[in-house]
């Protein structure tokens, strides 16, 4: 079923005051939930990329192994407040916008530093910048530009970023400093994440890999320039930030509007969709969201719990507290009680599924596993996964009609609507 259309007819029932089955909150309400939900999320996002800031900054002061082991579990653990964030893309244009600079994926890794060139390949038809390798060459000629790169900051890492409009070449965010921490994944589909050593990180004569100097440069400048970005963004959502007025135009309406965009199309086609169901027709370990790290298992989980996250309008924060209060939730079951059950009842569904990845994982199989061809088990965790995101989709869209919006539109994926064409 595509859900790429234009949803709904009726007009505004519940957020206009046609009679409703009993008490709704208001719009605006629903809406104020949701911005504070998002400015929690993503200020939880800061506090744990300057974690991450931290350890970076004493792997490259203090290089060692227990240094980027260190690194690599704050970097995990920046992940689950984000990803939680990631239902406010599609619905809100300046998150949109913005998010490629954060969480671009997939990327053409060679851009950024050495690869095995017998796994990655040497060229691309599709990116002069396939192996440009910015940490050896303080100089890079991409067709006919040549480009200063003797000083790697945070401006240098802003004009990589998709280079030449490839949106591979991602120089920026958290899969870069993925990448910069743990290397290329060599493993394929068997078992194992990227293995760079601590030496790529040395000093002197124990530096291995060559350019140990500009690769600590390069990750200490995607990490400041992460808590940054992440920083511009949770100010967006405070109480005079522009993303925050945007959703409370029209008393809400248009805050409405964006929940259920963001909900559907991040379900749908972006992880039900490119993110999950891409990669399982595949049998591809490159399609794997956390391919360096071998999280992608988390990753999925709490994309997942994120859309519950706003439908309840319940949102638990990193350090155990709770930001809570008038929901979508409710303002469906004031419309449709049915529906609403229905829906709490199939996103506990999907966020089962994606815990039991992460039981697997846990267990020692991971997402780029449970994918591999002739894994019949692994493969039907990843499927019921899909399927139960899928099947929540199409009561997200009954949303639309139940509480009277219109124009809604959700994102598609040929994985899920045209697979023949995928190869």
């Amino acid at each position: 079923m595509k859900f790429s259309k234009i949803l709904g007819t009726a007009a505004m029932m519940g957020v206009l005051g046609a009679p409703l089955a009993h008490a709704a909150p208001d719009a605006d309400a629903v809406m104020k939930t949701y911005a504070d939900i998002a400015h929690a999320g993503y200020s939880d996002a800061v506090s744990t990329a300057k974690t991450l800031e931290a350890a970076v900054d004493n792997l490259i002061d203090n290089p060692s192994e227990d240094a980027l082991k260190k690194a690599r579990a704050a970097w995990i653990a920046a992940r689950p407040s984000y990803q939680q964030t990631e239902v406010f893309r599609f619905g809100n244009p300046i998150v949109d916008d913005w998010e490629g600079k954060v969480n671009a994926w997939p990327l053409d890794e060679g851009l950024i530093d050495y690869v095995d060139g017998d796994l990655y390949g040497s060229e691309s038809e599709e990116n002069p910048a396939y192996t440009a390798n910015v940490i050896a060459n303080p100089e890079l000629k991409i067709g006919s530009e040549t480009i200063d790169a003797s000083t790697i900051d945070a401006d240098l890492l802003e004009k990589l970023h998709e280079l030449d409009g490839v949106e591979a070449n991602v120089a920026t965010g958290y899969h870069a400093i993925e990448f910069l921490l743990w290397g290329q994944d060599l493993n394929g589909t068997g078992p194992g994440a990227g293995n760079r050593s601590w030496t790529d990180y040395a000093k002197g004569d124990n530096c291995t890999n060559d350019n140990c100097d500009r690769r600590g440069d390069y990750l200490k400048a995607a990490t400041d320039l992460l808590v940054s970005d992440l920083t511009w963004m949770s100010e967006q959502w405070a109480d005079d930030g522009d993303a925050r007025k945007n959703v409370m135009q029209e008393n809400g309406a248009t805050g409405l509007t964006a929940e259920i965009t963001g909900m559907g199309s991040l379900s749908y086609g972006e992880l039900g969709g490119e993110r999950t169901k891409l990669g399982l027709l595949l049998h591809d370990p490159e399609e794997s969201h956390d391919c360096f790290s071998d999280n992608t298992h988390n990753s999925h989980f709490y994309d997942a719990l994120g859309i519950q996250n706003v439908y309840l309008g319940k949102y638990t924060r990193t350090d155990g507290s709770v930001v809570e209060g008038p929901s979508l939730s409710e303002l469906v079951a004031a419309n449709n009680a049915d529906l609403d059950k229905e829906i709490k009842t199939k996103l506990a569904a999907s966020v089962a599924a994606g815990q039991a990845m992460v039981d697997r994982a846990n267990n020692g199989e991971h997402f780029d596993q449970m994918i591999a061809a002739g894994n019949d088990e692994g493969n039907a965790a990843v499927q019921k996964f899909v399927d139960a995101l899928v099947d929540q989709t199409k009561s997200i869209e009954q949303i639309v009609g139940a509480i009277g919006l219109e124009g809604i539109s959700f994102e598609g994926s040929d994985s899920l609507d045209n697979p023949d064409a995928v190869n």
